[in-house]
């Protein structure tokens, strides 16, 4: 393929997603199609969707659909964040959060932007559940204290 092609075939790609109305790789595929790009399959969609970092998640519709994650900017605590949180849990060397399907790593990403200071030293984010690991000295219940703040804030 000539780099010409694909840089317009990426960009096809992510005009795509961006209309966050396209829930299966298949309606991916005939999108593309439609635009002239008849030798893209699913395998290939497959990979541009992992290449981009796609993930699949609710739109305004409630309709479970892919989209890109905004890569340079941080989600911001005026989000709902609450309404994408169903429960935080912890023991005592983890937090574990589930969020609505779609959502962990974007609450996760900001859980990361807090950082060290507030007690976190990282997050391992699914589809729906978060890992978070608090820095050695941090007292468990302060940290839910504030992972729980952070959402509350948020309505």
């Amino acid at each position: 393929m000539h780099p010409e092609k694909h840089d317009n075939l990426s960009h096809a790609f992510k005009e795509l997603l961006a209309q966050e109305k396209f829930g299966s790789q298949s309606e991916i595929v005939t999108a593309l199609q439609e635009l002239g790009f008849h030798n893209i399959n699913q395998s290939k969609v497959s990979r541009m969707l992992t290449k981009f970092g796609a993930v699949r998640t609710r739109n305004t519709r409630m309709e479970m659909v892919y989209c890109l994650p905004n890569e340079l900017s941080v989600p911001n605590t005026k989000s709902p964040l609450k309404n994408l949180v169903i429960d935080i849990d912890h023991n005592a060397f983890v937090v574990v959060i589930k969020t609505t399907p779609g959502a962990a790593q974007l609450i996760a990403r900001l859980l990361d932007s807090i950082g060290k200071a507030d007690g976190i030293l990282g997050t391992i984010a699914g589809d729906d559940t978060i890992f978070v690991t608090p820095t050695l000295g941090t007292e468990m219940r302060d940290l839910i204290d504030s992972i729980r703040q952070l959402f509350d804030s948020s309505m």
